[in-house]
């Protein structure tokens, strides 16, 4: 039996903390077979190097798109990102998208990293473009460094997709006029949702390129209740909570929410209880259901209410509302394939049913 495929959704393999990235194999497989069109990688500096896993997830699957969502350009040379990107292009025939971020700047401060910005990302895009189509650069001197000669062979002219992970105005104007590929963050509005798809599409064709062929990714945190009351803690509220830690500020202004709540977060002796020692955050699998359920009381259920949630078919409808918003695509956020099956059937039954 031929499975629909469902190019406009995706989901995070290896989502979380892991210590197997192993399972990837896994993961990848599945949601092939279900029928899942994208799988993203987010880099972290331990078991998730995004070069290593992303080449794992060609060497596994034949059809799905993969995709870093994301890693930065300020931790490799150029050129040897360029050289990922066409390696991977070549591997899986065309299937990769080269994805970047800002990063988490407390993080890179801490590694003694510059800080990353707009020009920077957008320099970098812009050098990607002209080594993938076989130019020789010469005397680079731009936001993303002086470099005597960049080159990947002239040889090669290849077109291959660039994304950017965008949180701020800033940062989605950029996606629009110089990326192909944008995905936003969870925990986003309807509001939100719509107003970041306009400001990607605007500034692509204030760029002259076809907004069209941008594609927002909506990244939808999607957690059944068919999973352990547990699990649906640990991928809502404590993540959600540690988004909170690392950039609070940026979440409640960009969503528009009560600064005042964030304040109370804070201040709460719990969440200060995981900032001692600056490194542990608070979906990490040693915090305790006890936490949790007392974290989740300093949230305000419509911060939470930006998910998916509920039986199967309710997560499926409130997917297919992403889409109806504007959205291009969806992230399936917070779950494995494993964990997605019952949903991804209701979504493939009712998308059936609205198109019969």
């Amino acid at each position: 039996m031929t499975t629909t495929e469902l190019p406009e959704l995706g989901f995070y393999t290896l989502g979380g903390q892991p210590d197997r990235p192993r399972e990837l194999i896994d993961e990848v497989r599945q949601a092939e077979t279900m029928g899942l069109g994208h799988t993203f990688i987010s880099e972290r500096f331990n078991t998730k190097e995004a070069c290593s896993l992303s080449g794992a997830a060609a060497a596994v699957s034949e059809r799905i798109g993969i995709a870093t969502a994301a890693t930065n350009h300020n931790t490799r040379h150029p050129v040897v990102s360029a050289a990922y990107a066409l390696t991977m292009h070549r591997l899986t025939g065309g299937r990769f998208t080269l994805g970047i971020g800002r990063g988490i700047r407390p993080l890179q401060d801490a590694f003694g990293m510059a800080p990353v910005t707009t020009a920077q990302m957008e320099d970098f895009a812009g050098i990607m473009r002209r080594l993938f189509r076989g130019e020789t650069i010469v005397g680079h001197d731009g936001p993303i460094g002086r470099y005597p000669a960049l080159r990947l062979g002239r040889d090669y002219c290849e077109d291959i997709p660039l994304g950017l992970v965008a949180f701020g105005p800033d940062s989605l104007a950029l996606g629009g006029r110089a990326f192909d590929q944008v995905v936003l963050h969870t925990f986003f509005t309807d509001e939100t949702l719509a107003r970041c798809v306009r400001t990607v599409k605007r500034a692509a064709e204030q760029a002259g390129r076809d907004p069209q062929q941008v594609k927002v990714w909506s990244c939808f945190a999607t957690i059944g209740d068919h999973l352990s009351e547990e699990l649906q803690l640990r991928k809502t509220v404590a993540r959600l909570a540690t988004y909170l830690q690392g950039y609070g500020d940026l979440m409640v202004r960009t969503n528009g929410w009560d600064p005042q709540v964030l304040q109370r977060f804070r201040a709460d002796a719990v969440v200060q209880s995981f900032h001692q020692g600056g490194v542990t955050v608070i979906d990490s699998l040693s915090t305790t259901v006890d936490q949790l359920e007392h974290i989740a009381t300093l949230l305000p259920d419509e911060w939470l209410a930006a998910s998916a949630t509920g039986t199967p078919e309710q997560c499926a409808a409130a997917v297919r509302g992403q889409l109806d918003l504007g959205a291009d695509g969806v992230i399936l956020h917070g779950a494995t394939p494993d964990e997605l099956s019952p949903i991804i059937e209701a979504y493939r039954a009712g998308t059936s049913g609205a198109r019969s």
